[in-house]
């Protein structure tokens, strides 16, 4: 692949920017949280310049705005910040403000886009993903409000990037990320910014920190679990700095490149020390999880990981406890995959609760329009209106908040919930590795299905309906289709199918079971025990076995 410079505007003796040749590449379509492919693949020459190139060519108006940049701290995050700021100065970007050591969790980049009214940010990060020489890396474009760019803006950037046949770079020498202060690379400023303290702002400005530090000192105990991942300096500053936790709360606080060989997704499986740690009989109050970029959180109770879709339930119906909501929220927002329990709790309090695809780019307009204050998905994400991205520590310090306030522990809150709203028994099982061709046969062949299984009787339950999954957002009237199987029945129970747009290699299969029981003595059996008729409904109708040879899911949680 030829590389040769075409063009140069000398700006002094030494400095240039550089238009050089480049190929396209074919694969460069992001998915639900942008571009993510194997760290090789981003290492190929031109790779990342060209998709960054992409972006800059397809926003308009960006000409000497500011921009924010930062990542999880995964492999190759150090090079590609330098790529990327050369870049940003020979399209003629006027600041970007980076986070010191390239460091800033996605909430973080959000947080601060907002606060400084940047015109937007890069984000390099591929989240829940593993890390290394020979992990995962990433990459996506945030937009003003903070949040994930639309379809529009990703689709215009990948049919670009079918078509480029050059980039722009400067010639500059490296840019010392390690210490604050500011720089240039030709015209554009560079300021590097504490990682952590905008951020740290404003979480004291939603929450109570006397009353969770008043918690603390009378000897309430927790772990936090970073995963090694970039959540680690943010839970120090807040957790124990600012909130008095004893130093040794936050496990795994140091980010290393390759998270220290965890796999940063913070699920029982893939936290399975914290998890032991609140199963032993010594076990602390309170246990949580954050991920690889710390937009997921996990709960965790004593014995009791908390689902996400009760953690959003649960929020929700406790949201005024927290001094940045005491005034009630507008609505509810929750991916289609996401359990309805958020949804019992929107109807009774009296407000809407929205249906959306899964990607947190779609509660950008609700949020927007102040349609809806809280947000979650399913795969361990919440947040609320503060950002325009899911949030980790954000849901750890409103736990934090609901216990100091209720001075209730975890597992009083959940089985209070269950007591007055019911519990939707709910659980992913996750199908990884599968080949591509196979997966959306399956996807297909299910598709075809939908027409004759309205009322039909699978095992005990009744079909009440079954589609694709399609959207409209109602701000703008933009569709999505083709969002996921969907199967209900009519007692309430669910089936979803849908592929993952978030893997690197072959395709995930997804299948999310939800049954809902209403008799509090029926709130504790083992939750595949409860959805056991569903799973070998969803089994059959979906032909798993036969088709990718796989007789048991890869991960479920």
């Amino acid at each position: 692949m030829s590389r040769k410079r075409t063009r140069i505007i000398s700006l002094g003796a030494d400095v240039s920017i550089q238009t050089l040749a480049t190929n396209a590449y074919p694969d460069q379509q992001p998915g639900t949280s942008g571009l993510r492919k194997k760290v090789s693949v981003f290492q190929q020459s031109g790779y990342l310049e060209n998709f960054v190139q992409s972006i800059f060519d397809v926003l308009d108006g960006c000409t000497g705005q500011t921009i924010v940049l930062g990542g999880d701290g995964r492999f190759y995050n150090r090079e590609a910040i330098q790529i990327i700021l050369k870049m940003a100065a020979a399209n003629g970007i006027g600041k970007v403000l980076v986070g010191q050591n390239g460091i800033l969790s996605t909430p973080a980049v959000s947080c601060v886009i907002r606060k400084y009214h940047a015109f937007g940010g890069i984000v390099l990060s591929a989240s829940h993903n593993p890390g290394g020489s020979d992990g995962d890396f990433g990459i996506k474009y945030n937009i003003g409000n903070g949040g994930p760019a639309p379809e529009k803006i990703t689709e215009a950037v990948f049919a670009r990037s079918k078509g480029i046949t050059q980039y722009k770079i400067s010639d500059a020498p490296d840019i010392n990320i390690n210490h604050l202060g500011t720089s240039r690379i030709e015209n554009m400023q560079v300021e590097v910014i504490d990682s952590v303290a905008d951020y740290a702002e404003q979480m004291q400005q939603l929450f109570d920190f006397d009353a969770i530090r008043n918690m603390f000192k009378r000897g309430f105990t927790m772990r936090f679990d970073a995963m090694s991942a970039v959540g680690g300096p943010y839970a120090r500053k807040i957790i124990e700095d600012l909130l008095g936790a004893p130093r040794g709360t936050v496990l795994h606080g140091i980010p290393l490149e390759d998270f220290g060989g965890h796999h940063p997704d913070p699920n029982p499986v893939n936290a399975e020390e914290l998890i032991a740690l609140m199963d032993a009989p010594n076990a602390p109050d309170f246990g949580a999880a954050s991920d690889g970029d710390a937009d997921r959180n996990m709960i965790v109770g004593r014995k009791l990981p908390v689902s996400p879709s009760d953690s959003l339930a649960i929020l929700a119906a406790n949201a005024t406890v927290a001094p940045g909501y005491k005034k009630g929220i507008t609505g509810i927002a929750r991916s289609m995959p996401t359990s309805t329990a958020a949804d019992r709790v929107a109807k009774s309090l009296g407000v809407p609760c929205f249906e959306t695809p899964t990607g947190w780019k779609f509660f950008g307009n609700l949020l927007d329009t102040n349609q809806a204050t809280l947000c979650g998905e399913e795969s361990y994400g919440t947040s609320s209106s503060h950002i325009r991205e899911k949030d980790g520590l954000w849901a750890v310090l409103f736990w934090l908040n609901l216990q100091a306030a209720t001075d209730k522990s975890v597992n009083t809150l959940v089985a209070e919930h269950w007591a007055k709203f019911g519990r939707n028994y709910y659980s992913r099982h996750d199908y990884e590795g599968i080949d591509t061709v196979k997966a959306n046969a399956l996807m297909d062949r299910l598709r075809n299905k939908l027409d004759s299984l309205k009322g039909q009787k699978l095992g005990s339950h009744v079909v009440a309906m079954a589609d694709d999954f399609s959207y409209t957002d109602p701000v703008d009237g933009s569709t999505s289709s083709k969002q996921g199987v969907r199967i209900i029945f009519t007692d309430d129970a669910r089936i979803v199918f849908r592929l993952s747009g978030t893997g690197t290699v072959g395709a995930t299969l997804r299948v999310y079971l939800e049954k809902y029981e209403a008799d509090p003595s029926r709130h504790n059996l083992p939750t595949q025990t409860a959805l056991a008729d569903l799973i070998a409904i969803a089994n059959e109708i979906a032909q798993i076995e036969a088709v990718t040879g796989m007789t048991q899911p890869t991960v479920i949680t």
